[in-house]
């Protein structure tokens, strides 16, 4: 068997030059590689006690959606800006050139209510950030977050510290 690293295509100076792109594309095309990334990014939270699941799109749809049947969780969106159709709450936050909003229903989160953050990736944190003050903002409690791959060396997890976050791939590079 494969290991799972070995199923993510990388990609040199994309998309500009001494940056190494790390495709999720190549896992997902890979029945045995996707089956690898869910069943891996759910061993690594299997013992976390949370209620709901919440990822934002594109990826986190595609990773959190199957940890969520499998655990018998729901599934909340997290979207840009006017992609939902009812009431939202809305996060703005900086990317390297401009900024970005993310958004979720205003009722999909209820107080209390224990959340599973799920993602491709986290690289320099701002993203995963973002989708925390939205979970806290409707009162939420982040239990913790997973990903497929982490970025360590953009330092993410330093804009993240306090939550417990698990990654079933760490690059020490950019």
């Amino acid at each position: 068997m494969r290991k799972l690293e070995e199923y993510v295509r990388s990609i040199p100076d994309f998309p500009e030059e001494g940056i190494i792109f790390r495709d999720v594309t190549s896992v997902l095309q890979d029945a045995e590689g996707l089956r690898l990334a869910v069943d891996t990014m759910q061993e690594l939270i299997k013992d976390l006690d949370f209620d709901v699941i919440a990822g934002p799109e594109s990826r986190g749809f595609i990773f959190g959606t199957p940890i969520a049947y499998n655990m018998k969780k729901p599934f909340v969106l997290i979207r840009k800006k006017g992609k939902l159709p009812r009431e939202t709450v809305s996060v703005d936050y900086a990317l390297e050139y401009g900024t970005a909003t993310v958004e979720m229903h205003k009722d999909a989160i209820m107080p209390g209510q224990k959340v599973l953050l799920v993602d491709d990736l986290i690289a320099t944190g701002g993203t995963t950030e973002a989708m925390i003050r939205l979970i806290e903002g409707l009162g939420g409690e982040v239990a913790g977050i997973v990903v497929l791959m982490e970025l360590a060396g953009l330092m993410g997890r330093d804009k993240i510290k306090g939550y417990r976050l698990e990654a079933a791939i760490c690059y020490e590079g950019k």
